[in-house]
C-alpha cells in the first residue's frame, strides 16, 4: 500500500533536453539575460563619487551602518516607506502584467528562467546539440562522457560561485572584500552566505530547472485567478492546425495547404519542434497549462517550421482565448481597456509617482523635538518659567554638516543650550541635543506654542521647522 501511494505521490524526473532555435522570442531572451547579467555582475565594480567617508561603489547595502547607498540616494531605516512602496509597485506589476500578458515575467525575466537559460547554453556549449546530449545521456559512463559532464558541473558551480560572490560584494566595498575573501579575512558570514547561494543556485538551475517552475514556485499555481478571457498568453490555434481530419505529416499528396485542406488536415505537421524547445518539455497544442512560463520559443519553433513549408506564420502564437473563438479570428492585440488592467494600471502611476515624489521631495536634513514632561515646567529662582526639550537632529548626506539651532515665536535671549547653538553632525548620524527655554511668568503664560529653528549652515535656505508647545500653570 505504501509503494502505490508513493508511485502516485512521486514521480521520477525525466531530464528534459532543448532543442536551440531562431527566432524574434529568442533573441529576446538573449538580450534580456546579457542586460540583466551586465547589471547583477558590473554593478558592484562601478565606482560612483560621493563624500570623502562615503564609499565609492555605485550600490552598497551597509548593514552595520544601517544606510543603503543608491548612487546618489543614500536610504536610511526611517526611509522604510519607500520598501513599503516598491513592494507594492512590484506587485501590481505583476498582476498588471499578467493580465495583459500572461506569464511573460516567467519567460523573460525571472531569476530560475535567467539563470536556467545560462546553465543550459553551458550544457549545450560542452556536450552538443539536444541529440548529442540524449545520447551522451543514455551511453554508459566512459571517458567521453566522465569529461563532458565533469566539465559541464564545473563550470555550472564557477557561475553559480560568482553569483553567489557577487550577491556578497553588494553588501561591502567590493575590491576590499574580494581581497579580503581570497585572503581569508572576510566575516564567517560572508564564507556562509556564498556557499549556501552557490549551492541553491547549482542545484535550481543545474539539476532542478522545471521543477522549481512546476512544484516550487506559487506564481504558477495562482496565475489562474489573474487570467481573462482577452489575456494575451501562448496558443496553439487549434482550428487551424487541426482541421477536420487532424494534423499529418507532410508527405505525398500533403505537402501544400491546398492538398491538406482538401483533405481535411490543418497545419500541424506533428514535427514536435514545440516540444522540443520548450523548457518544461509541455505540448503547447494540448492548450493553456500552468506549466507554460510564455517564454515564446515554441512560437519560433513552429515559425521557422512553417517558413520553410511555405506556410503562413501564426500557427502558434501570441493570442488570448475570446479571439482565437471567434469564427475568424482577428490579429492579435492587447485588449487594455478592461476595469481591472485599468485599475491595477491607475495604482501603479499613483504609487509610483508618490514614490518619485517622496524621493525628490526627501531633505538631508530630518530633525525632532520632544518636550522633557518630568517636570512639566520649573520655576527659576529668579521667577522666570522654564520648560526643557530634547532636540534630535539626524544629517542624512553623505558629507558632516553644521547646524544652527534657533527658536521662533519666543525672545531671543530665551533659549538656553549652554555654551553652543552651533552643532555638527557627521554624515549618516543622529544627535540629541539638550535645550531649555525660560520666560517671564507674563509671557509664559500667554504662550502656548513656538518652533525650533534648524538650520544647516551650508543650506541656509532650507530651514526645517519644528513646532512644540510651552507649558505653564499657576499652582
Amino acid at each position: 500500500m505504501a509503494d502505490q501511494e508513493s508511485s502516485q505521490l512521486y514521480q521520477k524526473r525525466i531530464p528534459i533536453f532543448t532543442r536551440s532555435v531562431k527566432g524574434k522570442f529568442r533573441t529576446f531572451k538573449w538580450a534580456t539575460l546579457a542586460l540583466a547579467y551586465s547589471v547583477y555582475f558590473l554593478l558592484p565594480w562601478l565606482p560612483w563619487q560621493r563624500g570623502h567617508e562615503a564609499p565609492s561603489q555605485s550600490l552598497l547595502f551597509d548593514l552595520p551602518g544601517r544606510k543603503f547607498y543608491l548612487f546618489d540616494l543614500v536610504v536610511y531605516p526611517q526611509d522604510i516607506f519607500w520598501l513599503s512602496l516598491l513592494l507594492f509597485i512590484a506587485g501590481a506589476l505583476l498582476f498588471f502584467a499578467t493580465g495583459l500578458i500572461g506569464r511573460a515575467f516567467c519567460g523573460y525575466f525571472c531569476f530560475q528562467t535567467l539563470w536556467s537559460d545560462a546553465f543550459i547554453a553551458i550544457e549545450k556549449l560542452i556536450q552538443g546539440e539536444r541529440p548529442a546530449r540524449q545520447r551522451l545521456y543514455k551511453q554508459p559512463w566512459n571517458g567521453e562522457k566522465i569529461l563532458k559532464v565533469s566539465l559541464t558541473h564545473a563550470l555550472w558551480l564557477l557561475l553559480s560561485f560568482w553569483t553567489a560572490l557577487t550577491f556578497v560584494l553588494y553588501f561591502s566595498y567590493a575590491p576590499e572584500l574580494l581581497v579580503r575573501f581570497v585572503t581569508g579575512k572576510a566575516p564567517g558570514v560572508a564564507y556562509f552566505t556564498v556557499l549556501i547561494l552557490t549551492s541553491s543556485t547549482y542545484v535550481a538551475a543545474g539539476w532542478a530547472r522545471e521543477q522549481v517552475c512546476l512544484y516550487m514556485c506559487p506564481y504558477a499555481r495562482f496565475q489562474g485567478v489573474m487570467y481573462d478571457p482577452e489575456t494575451l498568453a501562448v496558443a496553439y490555434d487549434n482550428r487551424r492546425g487541426e482541421g477536420e481530419a487532424g494534423r499529418a505529416v507532410p508527405r505525398a499528396g500533403l505537402r501544400t495547404q491546398e492538398e491538406r485542406r482538401a483533405k481535411g488536415h490543418g497545419d500541424c505537421i506533428d514535427c514536435k519542434l514545440c516540444i522540443q524547445v520548450c523548457p518544461t518539455g509541455i505540448d503547447i497544442r494540448k492548450g493553456l497549462q500552468y506549466q507554460c512560463i510564455a517564454c515564446g520559443l515554441c512560437i519560433d519553433a513552429c515559425n521557422n517550421m512553417m517558413d520553410s513549408m511555405n506556410y503562413p506564420r501564426g500557427l502558434i502564437r501570441y493570442d488570448s482565448e475570446a479571439n482565437l473563438a471567434l469564427p475568424v479570428p482577428a490579429k492579435p492585440r492587447l485588449h487594455w481597456k478592461r476595469l481591472k488592467i485599468i485599475g491595477w494600471g491607475a495604482a501603479l502611476v499613483i504609487m509610483t509617482g508618490a514614490l518619485i515624489s517622496s524621493v525628490g521631495q526627501r531633505s538631508s536634513l530630518d530633525a525632532a523635538v520632544q518636550q522633557v514632561r518630568q517636570p512639566l515646567f520649573v520655576m527659576l529662582s529668579d521667577g522666570k518659567i522654564r520648560n526643557r526639550y530634547q532636540v534630535r537632529i539626524t544629517n542624512k548626506s553623505v558629507e558632516d554638516e553644521v547646524y544652527l539651532i534657533t527658536a521662533r515665536g519666543v525672545p531671543e535671549d530665551a533659549l538656553d543650550m549652554g555654551n553652543f547653538r552651533e552643532v555638527k553632525v557627521h554624515a549618516g548620524k543622529s544627535l540629541i541635543v539638550q535645550a531649555g527655554v525660560s520666560l517671564p511668568p507674563q509671557l509664559a503664560e500667554s504662550t502656548r506654542n513656538f518652533e525650533f529653528a534648524v538650520t544647516p549652515k551650508s543650506k541656509p535656505g532650507e530651514v526645517l521647522l519644528l513646532e512644540t508647545r510651552f507649558d505653564y500653570k499657576h499652582e
